[in-house]
């Protein structure tokens, strides 16, 4: 019985650390601010961009660091980003809201940003805001960067 309770203590304990740390984590990766929510689709075809499913998207932190994007996902316990995207290789392809089975993978209130990046199709989802700051990040590039935001 005791060695039962002991073990009960010991993975409930283990829990609490596991989201104390996704807690610190979200916590250090917003301390230099610039962050916002936002959920990502990487390498979609052009079949998924114009009948979305709802499939492959993964929740995350975005966070400007100078030109660039860093992209966290949010059920990791990694302290780099997953991916960076520079703002000199980032190109707006279109926008659009969710639809179908998209508006139940993604956090309510969300846009669709479809972009191109260095030759892959890429779709990111955030706030109406974000996606205001988002665009505003890409068309305050320095002067001879080529910026395409549609």
């Amino acid at each position: 019985m005791v060695l039962a309770m002991l073990l009960c203590g010991a993975v409930l304990l283990l829990v609490l650390m596991g989201l104390f740390v996704f807690g610190l984590r979200r916590r250090l990766i917003q301390r230099s601010g610039g962050t916002f929510d936002c959920s990502l689709r990487w390498d979609v075809s052009e079949e998924e961009s114009k009948d979305p499913g709802g499939k492959g998207w993964i929740y995350g932190v975005a966070r400007y660091n100078g030109d660039r994007v860093d992209w966290f996902r949010i059920f990791s316990y990694a302290p780099r980003p997953r991916r960076t995207m520079e703002r000199n290789g980032i190109e707006v392809l279109d926008r659009r809201l969710p639809s179908g089975e998209e508006e139940l993978a993604l956090l309510s209130d969300q846009m669709v940003l479809g972009c191109a990046w260095r030759g892959t199709r890429v779709e990111l989802a955030m706030s109406e805001d974000a996606l205001t700051g988002f665009l505003a990040w890409l068309e305050a590039a320095p002067p001879g960067q080529r910026v395409n935001v549609a």
